[in-house]
């Protein structure tokens, strides 16, 4: 860990905001763990280990930690978005269990070429691409 708050205090920097304990004690909590995650989730392990930041403040921080490129929004699942690490990480896609809510990250080298392949038959220039496939996982599939 530390490159994520290096990233952070530049791009505070840049924007002339100011930055606090408070800010880099949500990113060192969200860098913890490589788990996707949702605020209440990120509240719950800021609050297990001590930390008296409010839900609110985690709010008002979310979107700052995804413009400067650290997270993104992976999801939108039980009325909340869910998110994820990218800074530091290659590209992946995502199965998600719509019962019991399992996610499984996987590259496929397959997928580039898809993505090539129909950005210039459709003369497009590609910034990212995200898949993300639901449906049941090996223990859920056998409940249905």
């Amino acid at each position: 860990m530390g490159g994520e708050i290096e990233v952070f205090r530049s791009f505070i920097s840049k924007k002339g905001l100011r930055n606090t304990p408070e800010r880099e004690e949500i990113i060192a909590e969200i860098f913890s763990d490589h788990n996707h995650f949702d605020v209440d989730e990120l509240y719950q392990c800021l609050k297990a280990r001590g930390s008296k930041i409010s839900k609110a403040s985690i709010y008002r921080n979310i979107p700052l930690i995804i413009e400067c490129g650290l997270i993104r929004d992976a999801w939108f699942e039980d009325r909340h978005m869910h998110y994820e690490r990218i800074y530091g990480r290659g590209h992946h896609c995502h199965l998600r269990c719509i019962r019991c809510g399992k996610v499984v990250e996987f590259v496929d080298n397959q997928l580039k070429d898809i993505e090539t392949r129909v950005a210039l038959e459709n003369d497009f220039h590609v910034i990212d691409h995200r898949l993300d496939i639901t449906g049941y996982c090996s223990k859920c599939k056998t409940m249905e």
